[in-house]
């Protein structure tokens, strides 16, 4: 019996040290994803600032609470179509005028119709309210014109809204879909990619508001995004 139960212990050891080492590929892979997604992150943010195209995006940002930006959003349809995106949130602490996180997030939708064919979007959508960056730390899911009211930029447009967005949507797109709705779009923490950013479980509450971790690989997105607030606010002083 004893005999057993030490077979049975043993047994047990062995499938935990295995669970151990077999997540480490995935652990490590979640990490590689994470700091490659912030490096991109940074690229998409300074090609927004040298679009000509996209007015009034540096302005906006001025007195924007934070910045949601999803490098790489890809949507594609026959009859059942839909779109997708992984990226990053900062959020700027008033009081120091500093910049906090990334936070990794997923963007998703669905769509049924006629959509034949598929492209793909820069997003960068900005946090304006305090009820834009509550819904984004306390919803699981969070619907970008259902749960939080969102105005989307369109080119010779503008952001025209009849009332303060919690949300302003900026994209550059490329493909089939010329425009690049994300109204329906569920906004949800990525959260294996911030456990493996920060080495430890970490969530978007965590990082940017409790400020419980940090990562110094952050600091060159963390700059850029300053520098654009810094630019923006001396553009409305003049």
């Amino acid at each position: 019996m004893k005999t057993t139960r030490r077979h049975f212990a043993l047994a047990a050891s062995a499938l935990g040290i295995s669970a151990a080492f077999g997540s480490v590929p995935a652990r490590a892979a979640d990490a590689a994803d994470a700091e490659a997604l912030v490096v991109a992150a940074q690229a998409t943010v300074e090609a927004f600032t040298r679009d000509n195209d996209i007015t009034g995006f540096v302005a906006a940002l001025g007195p924007a609470k934070g910045i949601l930006v999803f490098p790489r959003v890809i949507k594609a349809g026959l009859v059942f179509g839909g779109s997708g995106g992984s990226g990053v949130l900062l959020v700027r602490n008033k009081t120091r005028n500093e910049w906090y996180g990334p936070a990794f997030y997923t963007m998703g939708s669905a769509s049924v119709g006629l959509q034949i064919g598929a492209s793909v979007a820069e997003v960068v959508i900005l946090a304006m309210t305090d009820n834009a960056l509550n819904a984004l730390y306390h919803k699981a899911d969070l619907s970008l014109g259902g749960d939080a009211s969102v105005a989307i930029w369109n080119k010779g447009v503008g952001t025209a809204a009849d009332t303060e967005p919690d949300f302003l949507a900026y994209s550059r797109v490329k493909g089939a879909f010329a425009g690049f709705s994300i109204h329906g779009s569920v906004v949800a923490a990525r959260q294996t990619l911030n456990d493996a950013y920060y080495g430890k479980p970490a969530t978007p509450l965590a990082i940017l508001l409790e400020r419980e971790v940090s990562n110094p690989a952050a600091a060159n997105l963390q700059a850029a995004v300053k520098g654009l607030r810094r630019i923006a606010i001396s553009e409305i002083a003049q």
